[in-house]
Formats: structure tokens, C-alpha cells, sequence
């Protein structure tokens, strides 16, 4: 997938894959990558600092949590990061129905 296709959407869908549970960044990639089945293979530099601002934003928090000795951040959604995440899905399904009408020719509002 072309990583331009990805502006705008990134924090979308790092606070979707969080809103199950808790992960250690490491995890979110990993989640991302089987969530769609290796198109969304993204790297560290991208994925982190992503991560860094939203907590900054208070879309999300982390706790530090040690695992086999290792000390490793575990980010978590905040209740303003679940109100973010379901406007973020509305914006997404209503700029998907657009972008699929043109692209397909059918009229507005077109279903996905």
C-alpha cells in the first residue's frame, strides 16, 4: 500500500487497534500488520512517534509494565480517545461512500 494513502488516517487506526486493550507499541504494529493482512506494515519511526502524540493530545495514556524483565510501554485508550476514535469512524465511512461514488460512478450518496 502507498504510504501517502495513509495521511490524514494514521490516528484512526492506531486507536482502533487500541480499543480492545492495552498493547506495547511493538504490539500495535503487529496488530495493524494481521488486521489487514500485511498492508499496513508500518515501521517504528512511523508508528511511535504517532503514538507519542496522541498521548501528548490525552487520546491515550501509557504505563510503563515489565514482561520477562523487560520494561516496555503499554498504551491504552482514554475516554476522550474513544470519542475521537468513534468520530473518526463516521468521518471515515462518509469520506469512504464518497471516494467509492466517484471512483464507481454512482451517485451520491453511494453505498460501500
Amino acid at each position: 500500500m502507498r504510504p501517502e494513502l495513509l495521511k490524514g488516517h494514521l490516528d484512526a487506526l492506531l486507536l482502533a487497534v487500541l480499543e480492545p486493550g492495552p498493547q506495547h507499541g511493538y504490539a500495535v504494529i503487529e496488530s495493524l500488520r494481521s488486521s489487514s493482512d500485511g498492508a499496513l506494515d508500518l515501521p517504528t519511526g512511523t508508528v511511535y512517534p504517532a503514538l507519542h502524540r496522541l498521548e501528548r493530545a490525552g487520546l491515550i495514556a501509557s504505563d510503563w509494565e515489565t514482561v520477562g524483565g523487560r520494561r516496555r510501554r503499554a498504551y491504552r485508550l482514554t475516554a476522550s480517545g474513544h470519542t475521537a476514535l468513534r468520530e473518526q469512524r463516521a468521518i471515515w465511512d462518509q469520506f469512504a461512500a464518497a471516494v467509492t461514488a466517484v471512483l464507481r460512478g454512482r451517485p451520491w450518496p453511494a453505498t460501500v
